[in-house]
């Protein structure tokens, strides 16, 4: 499947980790190819199918018709910002260890190291 040209991001915008994950990614993403919004912001959860709850629980990721969450979407978002297929591979062939990885980190992410929750420096926005 060739990679999308854009795509749609959706984070939980009260988290600093998260947050701090969204800096790295906007540093790969050197073309601007993907929209991050935090699923504070008025009816973003509903641009990609989900729930504010759903969203908070796990990171989605839309692009061409298609939505993917967790460690599915952190590779999908990775392949759109750096225009290469690697990430989206590495993850078909370690599937079952991404997915539990990205759990621990969801379930533990309040303790990770972060930076201000975008929500903090955006109120306006959420």
């Amino acid at each position: 499947m060739p990679i999308p040209d854009e795509g749609l991001l959706v984070f939980d915008g009260e988290c600093g980790f998260c947050t701090r994950s969204l800096g790295w990614l906007r540093l790969l993403d050197r073309g601007a190819r993907i929209t991050s919004l935090p699923l504070q912001a008025p009816g973003v959860p509903e641009r990609v199918g989900a729930t504010r709850e759903a969203c908070k629980a796990t990171l989605h990721f839309a692009a061409e018709g298609r939505v993917l969450t967790g460690a599915a979407a952190v590779n999908a978002a990775l392949a759109v910002a750096l225009r290469h297929p690697l990430p989206e591979r590495l993850y078909a062939r370690t599937t079952a260890l991404q997915d539990r990885v990205y759990t621990w980190v969801a379930r533990n992410r309040g303790r990770l190291p972060g930076t201000s929750p975008w929500c903090t420096r955006h109120p306006s926005v959420c």
